[in-house]
């Protein structure tokens, strides 16, 4: 395959997913190397910004994935204003924080740091797909393990975890 139509491949590829696809998964696809992959979605990266296009490609750690243009997030939030999912509350910003930063950790660790009980907001935070059981502590009792996911990385425009502030 020649680049335009690596190019046009990766394209369809990212845009039929909708959601993050390893860049592994593409070099396999492709039958590319990760230095080709890498080359071509910075290509178009670049051409999307450059051309003000509604849709951009983005990195998040190992993978790629399809997203509207910033810019045009409010005519997007209007047209899907009835499927906007509800903010988070403080409570849920605290735990989710707590995770964040502390990941991979378990409910009791996230309520002795905040005091107070939070299964609820776990289990909201589990619901919204924005953190995620990751194993278990091999410790007595054996507590459940949680992570963030793309999904958060996604939702706070992060690339990956080591732009946290």
């Amino acid at each position: 395959m020649d680049l335009k139509e690596i190019e046009s491949a990766m394209e369809g590829i990212l845009f039929a997913a909708g959601e993050p696809v390893g860049v592994e998964r593409i070099c396999l696809a492709l039958e590319i190397d990760r230095a080709t992959a890498d080359a071509v979605a910075q290509k178009l990266m670049d051409a999307y910004s450059y051309e003000r296009r509604g849709i951009r490609l983005i990195k998040l750690d190992s993978s790629y994935q399809l997203c509207s243009a910033p810019e045009y997030a409010e005519l997007i939030r209007k047209t899907f204003e009835s499927r906007r999912p509800a903010k988070l509350s403080p409570p849920a910003l605290e735990v989710l924080s707590v995770i964040a930063y502390y990941q991979p950790t378990t409910r009791a660790y996230v309520d002795q740091i905040r005091g107070v009980d939070s299964s609820y907001t776990v289990s909201l935070l589990l619901d919204r797909e924005l953190i995620e059981e990751c194993g278990r502590l091999a410790v007595p009792g054996r507590p459940i393990l949680y992570r963030t996911t793309t999904t958060f990385l996604r939702s706070f425009g992060l690339s990956s975890l080591e732009e946290l502030p």
